[in-house]
């Protein structure tokens, strides 16, 4: 997942689904996958966030936790629109295949509720509750969230490592490099083809795996400097002191996250900038794979889709694929 960026020209973000990929402008979001029969079918929705219909909560940090949010459940949508689609090709030799109505709303933000809970539960409840048990340095601040704060980057660096190991999410992965390659294409503004966008890195700094690492790396640091001020003006803490000031604070590393993520697709000319995104890049090695160019088409006419008539640039593709089919 790629997040959007304050560059002049116009930001666009992104997400690997199944068999395709999932591109988003500030005024709609587009969809794309490949079918069994080789066409491309675009889904395509009118979207505009809701830190832009709601001013007030266009403010640093806030925005960013609800963003983060908002991200999610588009992710779980368009995810699960995918996945209808390939169930639609795995039951093609029926004469009619059962016609879904895709993911409402309300089990979206059911579903992203409880991949939260989980999400919390294994990064950062089972962390603390592990260096408590095992380490004796409950009482020193910054050595227990530097304790703490390694186990959950291990953990999350397992997690990645051991699903990238799945058919499936090595093939999900080729499309998330889809998505930065053409995104690197279309912000150079270079005519948007796949031999084009194959020249550029699967690389890119404000994708969603730099966002996370960024979150980790935020979360030490600042829970280090929250210890530090509980155990001064009270003098004692314990774990469970711990999960009730750390965990409703989740949400407020995010925002902080989502800033410096903004902030360093700002300044990436910056070596301090440069040295801060390289764990999310040296990450991006297991989450992206080097894409064919009949996946960078999906990824390509799920950008334009996603752009519409807002963007005349004459240096991006205009003329959609001949086998491209858009649903309502």
């Amino acid at each position: 997942m790629t997040q959007q960026s304050d560059e002049k020209i116009m930001p666009v973000g992104g997400q690997a689904v199944i068999e395709g990929v999932m591109m988003r402008s500030p005024k709609r979001i587009a969809t794309a996958v490949r079918r069994k029969n080789g066409e491309i079918e675009v889904k395509v929705d009118e979207f505009v966030s809701l830190i832009q219909r709601k001013k007030y909560l266009n403010v640093p940090v806030l925005r960013g936790a609800v963003t983060l949010i908002e991200v999610m459940i588009l992710g779980i949508k368009t995810l699960q629109w995918s996945a209808d689609k390939a169930m639609e090709d795995v039951e093609e030799n029926k004469k009619k295949p059962e016609k879904k109505a895709g993911m409402s709303t309300l089990n979206a933000v059911l579903t992203v509720g409880i991949a939260l809970v989980a999400g919390i539960g294994l990064f950062f409840v089972l962390p603390l509750y592990l260096t408590t048990e095992i380490f004796n340095i409950e009482k020193e601040a910054l050595t227990f969230n530097l304790v703490a704060g390694s186990i959950r980057i291990l953990f999350f660096l397992l997690y990645v490592w051991g699903i990238s190991y799945l058919k499936d999410v090595k093939r999900l992965f080729e499309y998330h490099g889809a998505e930065h390659k053409t995104i690197f294409a279309f912000e150079d503004k270079v005519f948007l083809s796949p031999e084009n966008a194959q020249k550029y890195t699967t690389f890119h700094p404000r994708c969603g795996t730099s966002f996370l690492v960024m979150v980790m790396l935020i979360s030490l640091i600042f829970f280090a400097l929250l210890d530090t001020l509980i155990m001064y003006f009270y003098g004692d803490i314990n774990l469970m002191v711990r999960l009730i000031t750390h965990i409703p604070l989740i949400p407020f590393i995010g925002g902080l996250g989502f800033e410096a993520i903004k902030a360093s697709a700002r300044h990436t000319d910056k070596k301090v900038v440069q040295l801060m995104i390289v764990p999310g890049l040296a990450l991006q090695h297991i989450t992206t794979r080097k894409p064919d160019n009949d996946q960078l088409e999906v990824a390509i006419q799920a950008l334009i889709a996603a752009l519409g008539d807002d963007f005349k640039d004459e240096l991006v593709a205009t003329r959609a694929v001949e086998s491209a089919t858009v649903a309502g």
